[in-house]
């Protein structure tokens, strides 16, 4: 496989920088700097000199025979004793047209000096590329400074999943998509590794299985990586990379307790430096981890020669993740270090925190690393049954727990959360005064006593809880518990404006951890849907509640599936498919039969399947069975309302009507509920409505609005016109004088006078009938 792969952007890169003094190509060994500083010299049209560097190098002279042999002139004679530096110099003064000097491998001088030299003194007309695998002291800030420098480094030369798939089919070898993913993955786009695997794939019978286990420990990897690497280091740091090869991440800290040296971190630093295959993991390089088929060779190594050491150093590592708040590590190790009962007493204590914390599924591949013969782990076990929905099952093993007599504050926490997701909200309410010790156990346990308030109509109660809960996950730095807290405290608070910004702010802080889609804030993707479905943004609502279908999938947790019903049910109904939204609510009802207390949202399903059916079937008897449902909400008691209303106008009660509807419309006034009015058909009502009997003008045209045109009225005014206001607004489009509005209104004079002029004022109008089309242009008046 002698091609070079065509690798544009890099080629580019270096024809760009031309412009530019200096280049410098820093990148680790194998990362295909030779290779690419070839291509391009191949494609460049100019002249070319190129210095190989090596141990032992006589700089100057190798520097003066390279610029010849570009220039086609007589090679120079070695004088000993010249000055190799005044030579080049004259050298390059005798060159007038553009040139590119390449000194590849820099890092491998004697001494950097003579090669900063050389670059402070390039005439304009020559150009210098430098290759080097680590950053050399060729004082070239100013450059950097002038914008006279130009760098490419390691994350530039690895190789794109793209540049991956044309390696491998220049040698003939047809890999799948996915397997070619895992290649690119498991290399990491490191040039070396991958033409290492592309060889060995050629002819290999399984190239699949080939891919799926190619690591550093490869034989012509491991070879490479010896010879360029390891076998290059002194003793100290040879012995810090074997053992800290135990852990995928280290720290300085953790190097030294590792190593029995001090002095870890200096070292780390100094390797991730000069690209020795030291990734460093945090802004502030803390934290490090070795590349993937590096840290595989080191770990065949550490095997192959220390053996016996590593049952220990995994201890080591598990005492120290264990003391710093990471448990699933300190358990993979105790693991590693087949120190099954200790392993399994961590794991035990801290399974329901990493399933709180998203780290479901690390829970169940440590649970499932346990050889048969371990503890049986019941909490554990039962932690994972729940995650899945599988509670009876979950019960079964929190009997076996039970009878362990051991982790009473983990069996609380099990069982309070099990009672959640069974539906047993008041046994939940009756327990969630025993707060564990833990700070993380109690976090969970409000977490879940606010859920269960929350869906049981104690909202002062699930709010307080859930704000508790979301304040101790915050000074434990847990944020996924926070933002479960978060996702269901929306559904606690007591008006729509304030359920809305509660779910918009859990779902901002669950995007930024990039949560945006995951289960955990489901609740208040749904509970963000419910709000704006009431008020009328049909649309807007429809779409998060496709994200909390897509967050949720179909093993949501009950409470959560009824929400989705629910919504989905109001957003049909409010779309005239009344078959659709009666389907819903249906399903919302067989959740509930699941669930043993009822759910808040009950009565309303019950509620609004009667206003649905009542709608679509003309039903008289409706209101009679919508006050045998009862309900106390104030969703419910505009529904009775608007029944009220209808049945009244049936009658030809026209004052008993009006008289209903506009109890309706107090109700909804202050959170500007509109969907109601949808629903029932009452919003028939609100068309016919004289202008002079209702103070609910903006309410009123935001409804006609869903129902003409899918969307409320969102115009708004510089400064709202005042309930007052808007009265006396209502009365212009008619022939009244303003003495006949002041006595229908029963005001004085002055009054009306009054509010004429502070409506002329925030409409921008300067007499009656600009006014009146201000008001139908911003949809507070009808347009009739």
């Amino acid at each position: 496989m002698s091609e070079l792969i065509p690798r544009h952007d890099l080629v580019t890169a270096l024809n760009q920088a031309i412009g530019r003094k200096v280049t410098v190509v820093t990148a680790p060994a194998g990362s295909g700097k030779s290779s690419l500083l070839r291509l391009w010299a191949d494609q460049h049209g100019g002249r070319v000199a190129v210095v190989p560097a090596r141990p032992g190098l006589r700089f100057w002279f190798a520097v003066l025979s390279a610029l010849r042999a570009a220039l086609s002139r007589t090679p120079p004679f070695a004088a000993p004793g010249c000055d190799g530096h005044a030579k080049v110099l004259a050298e390059l003064g005798t060159i007038h047209e553009p040139l590119v000097l390449v000194v590849d491998d820099a890092h491998e001088l004697d001494s950097a000096a003579p090669l900063a030299a050389l670059l402070a003194d390039l005439p304009p007309h020559v150009h210098a590329i430098v290759a080097t695998r680590h950053d050399l002291r060729l004082g070239l800030h100013g450059l950097r400074l002038a914008g006279q420098l130009a760098e490419i480094r390691a994350d530039r030369m690895r190789f794109t999943a793209e540049e991956t798939r044309e390696l491998v089919a220049a040698a003939g070898t047809r890999l799948a998509g996915p397997v070619l993913d895992l290649l690119h993955q498991r290399t990491e786009g490191w040039a070396a590794g991958l033409r290492l695997a592309v060889l060995s794939l050629a002819g290999h019978p399984d190239p699949e299985r080939f891919v799926a286990e190619f690591s550093g420990s490869d034989r012509t990897v491991a070879e490479y990586l010896m010879a360029e690497m390891l076998d290059r280091q002194p003793a100290g740091v040879r012995r810090l990379l074997l053992r800290t090869s135990v852990v995928d991440q280290v720290t300085g800290e953790l190097a030294d307790l590792l190593t029995g040296t001090p002095g870890s971190e200096r070292i780390l630093l100094e390797l991730e430096a000069a690209n020795s295959f030291v990734v460093a993991l945090d802004p502030e390089r803390t934290w490090f981890r070795y590349h993937r088929l590096f840290a595989g060779l080191l770990r065949l190594e550490l095997r192959r020669t220390q053996a016996e050491e590593i049952p220990g150093l995994h201890r080591i590592a598990a005492h120290w993740f264990a003391e710093h708040a990471r448990p699933a590590e300190a358990v993979r190790h105790l693991q590693s270090a087949r120190d099954w009962t200790d392993a399994a007493h961590l794991l035990t204590e801290h399974a329901l925190g990493l399933t709180f914390d998203g780290q479901a599924a690390t829970v169940r591949t440590l649970l499932r690393a346990f050889p048969s013969s371990a503890d049986s782990l019941p909490f554990v076990r039962a932690v994972d049954e729940l995650n899945d929905l599988r509670l009876d099952e979950a019960a079964a093993h929190l009997e076996v727990a039970r009878s362990t007599g051991e982790h009473r504050a983990v069996l609380l926490a099990l069982d309070l959360l099990l009672a959640r997701l069974r539906g047993h909200f008041h046994c939940v309410a009756a327990q969630v005064d025993t707060l564990p010790a833990s700070a993380e156990l109690r976090a969970i346990v409000l977490l879940n006593a606010g859920v269960t308030e929350a869906w049981s109509e104690r909202t002062a109660d699930a709010e307080r809880h859930l704000l508790a809960g979301a304040a101790l996950a915050r000074d434990l730095d847990r944020p996924y518990l926070e933002v479960a807290c978060l996702a269901h405290l929306g559904f606690a608070s007591g008006s729509f404006a304030l359920t809305r910004q509660r779910c918009e702010e859990a779902i901002a802080l669950a995007e930024q951890h990039g949560w945006g889609a995951e289960p955990v804030i489901a609740p208040a993707l749904a509970t963000l849907a419910w709000t704006l479905a009431w008020t009328g943004e049909i649309d807007h609502a429809a779409r998060w509640l496709d994200r909390a279908k897509q967050a949720s999938g179909s093993d949501a947790e009950p409470g959560v599936r009824l929400v989705v019903h629910v919504v989905s049910a109001l957003l049909a109904g409010a779309r005239g498919h009344d078959r659709d939204a009666l389907a819903e609510f249906a399903a919302a009802r067989e959740v509930q039969e699941t669930m043993a207390d009822e759910h808040t949202l009950s009565t309303q399903v019950a509620a609004w399947t009667i206003a649905i059916r009542a709608q679509a079937e003309h039903d008289p008897a409706a209101l009679r069975e919508l006050r045998r449902v009862g309900g106390k909400d104030v969703l419910t008691r505009i529904e009775i309302h608007l029944l009220t209303a209808l049945a009244r106008c049936d009658l030809g009660d026209h004052r008993g009507a009006v008289t209903a509807v506009e109890q309706a419309l107090d109700l909804a006034e202050q959170d500007r509920l509109i969907l109601p009015f949808v629903l029932t058909g009452a919003w028939r009502l609100l068309e016919s409505l004289p202008a002079w009997e209702t103070a609910h003008a903006a309410l009123i045209t935001s409804v006609l609005d869903v129902v003409h045109s899918g969307t409320p009225s969102t115009a708004m005014l510089a400064e709202e016109l005042s309930p007052s206001e808007l009265r006396v607004l209502r009365y212009l489009p008619t022939n009244l004088t303003r003495p006949e509005i002041a006595r229908r209104l029963m005001v004085s004079v002055n009054t009306v006078n009054t509010h004429i002029r502070r409506i002329y004022a925030k409409l921008g109008a300067t007499d009656r009938g600009a006014a009146v089309q201000r008001g139908r242009e911003l949809r507070l008046l009808s347009a009739s």
